[in-house]
């Protein structure tokens, strides 16, 4: 077991104050990530600055106002890649989501959406094998995210409440936009004709959102609809999980809108 001093202990202090992250103190001076987290914990709470010791106010509870726009992009995000812990060693629940490291752009958005929603928490990056996950801590998840609950979100009714609903009808794009970088993708397909007896080549692009639950995918088509978006089930082995949108006109307004993943 390695110890480590007060000198080197002061020095990580000093960088965490400064608004260092953990990770980047734990590297720059080969000190445990954990150790780094419980020495950043102790000093906050011998300062009296403990997270949760003066809870941020809500919008559902205490009338805050709500970054609309970024809250309708972030329900999107958690519907697909995201789901709210409550592990023993922290008393604040966190909303997790994972975002896939080939999309760096998409984890700066994901994070930019909970800071916007949840400006008075804490919010962090979590390094794992091939992604991030994106976490912001609160005591009001439940009161801003009520789809949460025991199981896969495929295996219960999930539906929105109205002032949910109210968001994502002014706010389509945003919730779609959530939906697709986490559950969806835009690929090139092609194909071949036969024009003047010679077989030519043709791509074309097309959007895909999969997701096992009834009702996720629901609200997704059901938001296309109101957009006017032309879109079919892509059933593939007798599942109807997969959700196309290929007529170019639609595909242009999600170009317009929403984009590839980035």
């Amino acid at each position: 077991m390695n110890f480590h001093g007060t000198e080197v202990r002061q020095k990580a202090l000093t960088l965490l104050r400064g608004g260092a992250r953990n990770a980047e103190v734990a590297r720059k001076l080969n000190v445990p990530l954990g150790t780094v987290g419980y020495w950043k914990h102790r000093d906050l709470a011998q300062r009296g600055e403990c997270p949760g010791r003066h809870s941020p106010p809500c919008p559902r509870c205490d009338g805050r106002e709500l970054d609309e726009p970024a809250y309708s992009y972030l329900l999107g995000l958690y519907l697909g890649d995201g789901h709210i812990s409550h592990y023993s060693q922290h008393r604040v629940p966190n909303l997790m989501v994972t975002c896939a490291d080939s999309w760096p752009g998409l984890i700066d958005d994901c994070e930019q959406a909970m800071r916007a929603v949840f400006p008075g928490n804490a919010v962090c990056r979590v390094r794992k094998i091939g992604c991030h996950n994106v976490k912001v801590y609160s005591k009001h998840l439940h009161c801003l995210f009520p789809q949460h609950g025991p199981g896969r979100k495929h295996e219960r009714r999930i539906a929105l409440e109205p002032w949910q609903q109210e968001i994502v009808d002014a706010r389509p794009w945003k919730f779609l936009r959530g939906l697709i970088h986490s559950d969806g993708c835009r690929i090139t397909n092609w194909t071949t004709r036969l024009v003047g007896g010679e077989r030519k080549r043709y791509e074309y692009p097309r959007y895909f959102f999969t997701n096992k639950s009834d009702d996720i995918r629901q609200l997704y088509t059901d938001t296309l609809d109101k957009l006017g978006i032309d879109w079919t089930h892509c059933t593939r082995a007798g599942n109807p999980y997969n959700i196309s949108v290929a007529k170019k006109a639609s595909v242009a307004l999600l170009d317009t809108h929403v984009g590839p993943k980035y």
